[in-house]
């Protein structure tokens, strides 16, 4: 909305100073004539802006324009700003909207918070892109007008229409009563239900999705923690699941429960590995997490398990096993 571009147009002026056209437009996301539209808005409506021209110049506000709200202590700012660093807002669509939250943030920071609380968030890091091992984080790739019709309709508390891509099925339509959005380790779910019963859908599955007038069947509380919970039991302890009695390498400990629905029992070997019994929702779950972890663990046992593992290790080695490379 336009309201909103001016005013986060005034913020970045005030924090940083002399601004080029070009410069807003790129923060703004718009064009430099749109930029230079709402300069000439801001200079009617009374905001002291004005231009300085030449190679260096671009548009500044005069001294002493200001306002400032005093509510925030240093550590509650910089918990927002902190917290503000989070991806959560880019999975659910939000990312454009955190920005301009963050620098009304600022901008509200009493002068003497503003410089400290900033510099004291460019100190922390939450959730890099990769870790140490430069292993990528892959962020999940939902288009932005399907999440904010998703938003729309969980907001409003209205059906949803989406086009949905479950494993290894065709993609169909499904009308959902939409109850609320979590995201785990960067990846967005959408909770629902469907003919009365509860559904947890990606939202990277979902193709298209369409918000309907009608009203969605729901409670007007919910508790999503616990709901999220529920579900996240009812996952682990349903499907084709199979119990794996596993020697690890301590050192790998955390890769493969890590990877496990569930730890049964654990206890030390003489030797210093772990022994453990570990839940897998299937049977190629279980033989895919095995295979990551190579020498590192052992399956002792289902023997079908052991065999699964040993067939795809002979044909590695057979792959491998001439010399020559052509």
């Amino acid at each position: 909305m336009r309201a909103d571009r001016l005013v986060s147009l005034v913020l970045l002026l005030r924090q940083r100073g002399r601004l080029s056209a070009a410069t807003l437009a790129r923060e703004l996301e718009v064009s430099t004539r749109t930029v230079l539209r709402d300069i000439e808005a801001l200079s009617t409506a009374g905001v002291p802006v004005y231009a300085e021209r030449g190679r260096h110049g671009g548009f500044a506000l005069l001294p002493g324009f200001q306002t400032e709200l005093t509510g925030l202590s240093h550590d509650e700012a910089l918990a927002l700003l902190v917290a503000g660093s989070r991806r959560g807002a880019q999975v659910f669509g939000l990312g454009s909207a955190l920005a301009s939250a963050m620098l009304k943030v600022v901008d509200a920071l009493p002068e003497s918070y503003r410089d400290s609380a900033a510099g004291a968030a460019q100190r922390l890091l939450i959730d890099p892109e990769a870790d140490l091992l430069s292993r990528r984080v892959v962020a999940e790739e939902v288009p932005d007008t399907i999440v904010a019709e998703v938003r729309r309709a969980v907001f409003a508390g209205h059906k949803l229409r989406i086009h949905y891509a479950a494993v290894d099925q065709t993609p169909k339509w499904r009308t959902v009563d939409p109850i609320g959005l979590v995201t785990v380790r960067d990846q967005g779910y959408l909770l629902a239900t469907r003919s009365g019963a509860d559904r947890t859908y990606r939202l990277d599955r979902v193709l298209a999705a369409e918000e309907l007038d009608e009203p969605a069947q729901r409670p007007d509380r919910v508790d999503l923690d616990r709901a999220w919970q529920e579900r996240s039991t009812r996952f682990r302890t349903g499907g084709d699941q199979v119990a794996v009695l596993v020697r690890v390498n301590p050192a790998r400990r955390e890769d493969l429960v890590g990877t496990a629905l569930a730890v049964r029992t654990e206890e030390a070997d003489a030797d210093g590995w772990l022994r453990l019994e570990v839940t897998f929702q299937d049977p190629r779950h279980a033989e895919w997490a095995l295979w990551q972890l190579a020498t590192n663990a052992e399956a002792l046992a289902p023997q079908s398990l052991r065999t699964s593992l040993r067939n795809r290790a002979a044909a590695i080695a057979t792959r491998y096993g001439d010399s020559s490379c052509e």
